[in-house]
């Protein structure tokens, strides 16, 4: 089975291919077009977690054709956002071993290549990943995570408090 990842990388089972997906590479997306250099932190989420870069694979990437603080399974019509998706060496990262298709990095990395992405929804569109566009992501996120599918979630608390959906 083509997994995406270059031989002898994880063994977690990677997310499903996407249309047009590319070959492997290691990225970091952002807002800010500035970058280049990044410099290992502690996440404000967990500051407890040791100071780290962090990247994620090509095959992971559409979790992150969003803006940042949209919570990732929904994108309002409206947003509009140029993203900066940062190309970064693979040598430089290892295989996060707690979340699949994440990579870290405990040294400084510079990046190798910036790609610019915007028309967020046509994007996704494009790679024949579906959008849904809902009031609220609880009661869809509930029984995604009552079933027996795989899933991830980013930014989820950016959606709001969950017995507040319409």
């Amino acid at each position: 089975m083509d997994t995406g990842y270059p031989e002898g990388l994880p063994a977690r089972e990677p997310a499903p291919p996407y249309a047009g997906e590319g070959p492997f590479a290691l990225w970091h997306f952002s807002e800010d077009p500035s970058l280049g250099r990044f410099r290992p932190h502690v996440p404000a989420t967990n500051p407890g977690a040791p100071p780290l870069v962090w990247a994620v694979d090509t095959r992971h990437a559409p979790m992150f054709w969003f803006p940042r603080d949209c919570a990732r399974g929904c994108i309002w019509p409206v947003s509009t956002c140029t993203l900066y998706a940062y190309r970064l060496p693979a040598t430089a990262f290892r295989p996060d071993h707690t979340v699949g298709g994440y990579w870290v990095a405990d040294q400084p990395v510079d990046a190798i290549d910036q790609v610019v992405i915007d028309d967020l929804p046509g994007r996704h569109a494009a790679a024949r990943i579906e959008l849904r566009i809902m009031p609220s992501i609880w009661p869809f996120w509930r029984r995604v995570t009552a079933s027996t599918v795989e899933f991830s979630g980013s930014r989820l608390s950016n959606a709001g408090v969950q017995g507040a959906e319409p």
